[in-house]
C-alpha cells in the first residue's frame, strides 16, 4: 500500500540519517521487518527471498525457530492475516538498509503464522 510504502520510507530515510544502522522502529502500529546490506546491491525480490530463506529454520508443529536461529521475518512475510505491505530502501555510502511494514502485523505470540 502507498501509505505503508510512505511509512517505510519515512524510518528508512530516519536510518539512513543515522549511518543505515538496521533499528526497528519504536510502534506497535504495524509489522516490520529490517533487511542490511553492504558491499552489494539487494533487489526487492532479493530481501524478500533472503527473508524466506529463514523457512528451513521454522518447526510449524511446534510454531518455534530452531534454537540459535532466527525465522521472525519470515513467519512475519507469510502471515496468514497480514492483508497490505508497504516497502522501501535508503543507500548510504557502503550499505542499505529495506523496510517493509505489514498491516495488520503478525508475529504475536503463540500463533501460527498460517
Amino acid at each position: 500500500s502507498k501509505k505503508l510504502e510512505t511509512y517505510a520510507q519515512e524510518w528508512a530515510d530516519t536510518l539512513q540519517s543515522q549511518g543505515c544502522s538496521p533499528e526497528h522502529r519504536e510502534q506497535d502500529l504495524y509489522g516490520e521487518n529490517i533487511a542490511w546490506a553492504s558491499g552489494v546491491r539487494l533487489t526487492p525480490e532479493r530481501v524478500v527471498a533472503m527473508w524466506g530463506e529463514e523457512r528451513e529454520f521454522y518447526d510449524y508443529g511446534s510454531n518455534s525457530c530452531e534454537e540459535g536461529k532466527v525465522c521472525g521475518h519470515y513467519t512475519q512475510v507469510v502471515w496468514e492475516d497480514t492483508r497490505r505491505v508497504g516497502c522501501a530502501v535508503a543507500r548510504c555510502e557502503k550499505s542499505e538498509v529495506w523496510v517493509c511494514n505489514y498491516d495488520p502485523p503478525g508475529n504475536w505470540v503463540g500463533e501460527k503464522p498460517y
